[in-house]
């Protein structure tokens, strides 16, 4: 049998330690990992092997060579461009004349491999994808098996919504030849998103086999600590080169001069090495031909080959790479990664959580204190969605922004245009102002609208004359946090493959900066507001709101809508009482229970003036809250409902609408009432954005409070959905709590069960394995109806995407039926989190 080790990684995540090497070479128990792979391969009778290259292709061709000396055969394939995963592979079509593995040299695994090549032949599969189980599937393709193990439904990257289960794809997979005609010669095409879709799609064979043992995909620098130390704590079944002394594994020519007692945990010294007297070392790696002088203490590391500690000079937990010189009672704190050749002088000292590009040198007694202290939390996720957030003026502070508008800048391009905006907060404008300085360091142009709206925003940017766009505000949520909200091109949310990209450049911090001559400008665009309202007064019915005489209580919530939205409802003839309508950034931010105050008196203006409604705009001016002419609030999820039906009946030439799966199932039965096809979407705005880009969908609600109007805008709009409440009311010359009445109502029952990142995965896959034979939906979370085909009654599950949590939501037209369903799935739940 022939094996693909796929080698073209760039390694851009473990920079600055892949900075001189590509990522496969990256040294592991003194070993290139791909030295690794070669040797399970081996163990497994898989001796002839084709490499495909991409990236310095011959530092990997000349370690190997043509794998006599590791007992193999090597060929290698240099790739002419990126033509994807699967297209990669297709390129060495001529040499895989017979079934063949594919495994990235980029891994670390203990996996048994002859166990999983027999499962292929007896389930005869055309293809077989190995599987691990993963307590954090996110980052990988998630796939869902029957219990033959034939794969039924392949997520690439899922968001937790979509994760039904925790048994993730490795990237190994087994494969006849005659797959390879799927592939098309010299085109991107990859396995995950192209060709096991297609094999699915057509039921061609297509099987996972779920693999017992250690699978580590080294993707970060911290992944890359972590399997050194799963590997000295016993966790990998792998070879220790060099000869055991008590818990030391010690390599050819190496002197150990200091006490054994100082050699703690396990600790693997390489070939050619010395160790001073009185040097303490534990669960470390020390690579060939390092030197560590009287004193040093190394503990929790990993030293490359040829480097040098001077004495009495501490490290801890950090990695340190090939031919560094750390001078003479220097101390290096946790989580420092330094690049190869560095120089780090007698007495000085890094700070924890930096990293030093090769060849930089640190004169004696510096301290070096560019800090990533306050960004510990970015290194695990910087985005949830398109936003950034952070507290104001500590991880959101002017150094930060500055560096992330210097990513984006890189990744939008030098001589693009940004559009920036921001709220009337005064951090705010500091963390906009840096952003942009970061933007002009890359080259790029801002288009600075200063104080906006989100949705202000939106609309200059759907022209596509800018590259992206961003807005920074108070958090809505919490008074301490500011967020950064990024735009595509087209003034949508900044898609997850791109966020994802000016993450890797955030975190490789190798973006390029403009020259001199060629640094960014900024322009204050004057027009921007005027061609909103012009383009706003145009599709709104402005004579039937003039006309309908209509009492409108409005509340700004003291946002930047205070300065736009009353120069609109002029033109609109509505007589109107405002309150907040004055900027006050003190106030953008408010609890649950200041919400509460201010709905109660919007609700008691309304009834005490006899008006016909009032709204609340978010101070972004995105979202509404609403009161009938009674006072009564409505809460988000009924909202949703009188507002399909009011479009519906004062548009009835309207067919065709989008809501989030988290709808009620007020809107199914509006839908059978009225003849209405419903598109459910994901349970996020960007999703609905997507949904509004499909102009037969002129109505796409949300269960936040937004609405999108496809013939004004692609995303949710405050002052517009306020405009077309007023214009539907006028239109059907109804109020709102007479349309209350007379619509269904079903009874929606909320719970939120705590659940820790660890086990989301594991708690999807058995609530897929319970609901397996019950009426569902899989478009966000499990939505499940317990009483088939009728939609009266259901129960959604479904992660939090940024906490520790699951919702529930059980509906019915029992009150009593609906509080039992969400009990009942709180303990499945709770059960499952138990593990029992």
């Amino acid at each position: 049998m022939k094996a693909v080790i796929m080698a073209g990684g760039f390694g851009t995540r473990l920079r600055p330690l892949t900075c001189n090497i590509p990522k496969p070479m990256v040294p592991m128990l003194n070993r290139p990992m791909m030295g690794h792979i070669v040797e399970l391969l081996k163990t497994h009778g898989i001796t002839e092997i084709v490499a495909t290259l991409f990236y310095q292709p011959e530092v990997i061709s000349n370690y190997f060579g043509d794998g006599s000396n590791f007992g193999v055969s090597m060929q290698y394939l240099k790739a002419e461009a990126d033509y994807g995963t699967a297209g990669s592979v297709r390129n060495a079509k001529d040499f895989l004349d017979q079934r063949f593995l594919i495994i990235s040299g980029d891994v670390f695994t203990d996996f048994d491999l002859s166990s999983a090549i027999r499962f292929h032949e007896e389930k005869k599969a055309k293809a077989t994808i190995v599987l691990t189980r993963s307590s954090n599937p996110l980052q990988f393709g998630v796939v869902l098996t029957r219990d033959d193990g034939k794969i039924t439904r392949f997520l690439e990257k899922p968001s937790w919504g979509e994760v039904f289960s925790d048994t993730i794809n490795t990237g190994i997979y087994i494969l006849e030849p005659e797959v390879l005609e799927l592939i098309p010669a010299k085109e991107e095409f990859d396995f995950s998103k192209n060709l096991f879709p297609l094999m699915l799609d057509r039921d061609m064979g297509l099987f996972g086999y779920v693999a017992e043992g250690y699978w580590r995909d080294i993707g970060n620098l911290n992944e890359y600590q972590d399997a050194h130390f799963d590997a000295l704590h016993g966790g990998v079944r792998t070879k220790m080169p060099g000869v055991r002394r008590g818990s030391a594994y010690i390599g050819a020519n190496t002197s150990v001069e200091t006490e054994p007692r100082n050699l703690t945990g396990t600790v693997l010294l390489g070939k050619n090495s010395r160790i001073h007297a009185n040097v303490v070392i534990s669960n470390s790696v020390i690579g060939d031909d390092c030197e560590l002088l009287p004193g040093s203490v190394v503990r929790n590391s990993v030293l490359w080959n040829g480097t040098q500690v001077g004495a009495n000079t501490e490290i801890s937990t950090d990695v340190v790479g090939s031919k560094c010189i750390i001078g003479d009672d220097a101390i290096i704190s946790e989580n420092v990664f330094i690049g190869d050749q560095c120089v780090i002088g007698k007495r000085s000292r890094l700070m924890a959580n930096i990293k030093l590009w090769p060849e930089k040198v640190v004169e004696e007694g510096a301290i070096v204190t560019r800090s990533l202290v306050w960004e510990d939390r970015w290194l695990r996720e910087l985005f949830t969605e398109a936003r950034v957030s952070g507290i104001s003026n500590i991880e959101m502070n002017p150094e930060f922004s500055a560096k992330l508008g210097a990513a984006f800048g890189a990744f939008v391009g030098a001589g693009s245009t940004v559009v920036t905006s921001r709220d009337s907060d005064n951090v705010s404008r500091m963390i906009n102002r840096s952003f942009m300085c970061g933007l002009m360091s890359a080259g790029v142009n801002c288009d600075d609208l200063r104080a906006t709206s989100i949705p202000i925003v939106r609309h200059e940017l759907r022209a596509g004359k800018e590259r992206g766009g961003v807005h920074v505000r108070k958090s809505p949520y919490n008074k301490q946090f500011t967020d950064i909200i990024f735009f595509d091109a087209d003034g949508k949310d900044l898609p997850t493959n791109k966020s994802k990209s000016v993450e890797r450049l955030f975190f490789g911090e190798d973006f390029t900066r403009s020259t001199y001559d060629a640094v960014g400008t900024v322009r204050f665009p004057e027009r921007a507001t005027e061609a909103y309202i012009e383009r706003f007064l145009k599709t709104i019915d402005v004579n039937t709101i003039k006309s309908s005489g209509l009492k409108l209580v409005i509340d700004y919530s003291n946002g930047i809508a205070s300065t736009i939205f009353p120069n609109i409802l002029g033109n609109l003839n509505v007589q109107v009482v405002s309150l907040h309508a004055y900027l006050d950034s003190k106030k953008l931010t408010r609890t649950r229970e200041e919400i509460e105050q201010s709905i109660g008196e919007l609700a008691h203006v309304v009834t005490s003036l006899k008006y016909d409604l009032g709204c609340m705009l978010d101070p972004g001016a995105e979202k509404i809250l609403v009161v009938d002419e009674h006072g009564r609030h409505i809460n988000n999820d009924r909202l949703l409902t009188l507002m399909t039906k009011l479009v519906v009946l004062a548009y009835p030439e309207l067919k065709r609408i989008a809501v989030p799966i988290s709808a009620s199932g007020e809107i199914d039965l509006l839908a059978k009432e009225y003849g209405l096809t419903v598109l459910k979407t994901r349970d996020n705005h960007l999703a609905l954005m997507e949904a509004a880009a499909d102009k037969q969908n002129r109505f796409v609600g949300g269960t936040k409070g937004g609405f999108i109007y496809n013939d004004f805008l692609f995303a949710s709009d405050g002052m517009y959905s306020v405009a077309k409440l007023l214009e539907c009311l006028a239109q059907t010359r109804k109020h709102l709590g007479e349309l209350d009445r007379e619509t269904p109502h079903l009874h929606l029952v909320k719970k939120a069960v705590p659940c820790s990142w660890s086990v989301k995965g594991r708690v999807m896959r058995h609530l897929m394995k319970d609901s397996e034979r019950i009426q569902r939906e899989l478009i966000d979370g499990v939505k499940i109806f317990p009483r088939q085909q009728d939609h009266r009654t259901s129960v959604l599950l479904n992660p939090d995407r940024t906490r520790p949590l699951f919702h529930i939501n059980a509906e019915s037209e029992d009150l009593g039926f609906a509080e039992s369903l969400a009990g009942e799935y709180a303990e499945k739940l709770q059960q499952w989190i138990n593990n029992e």
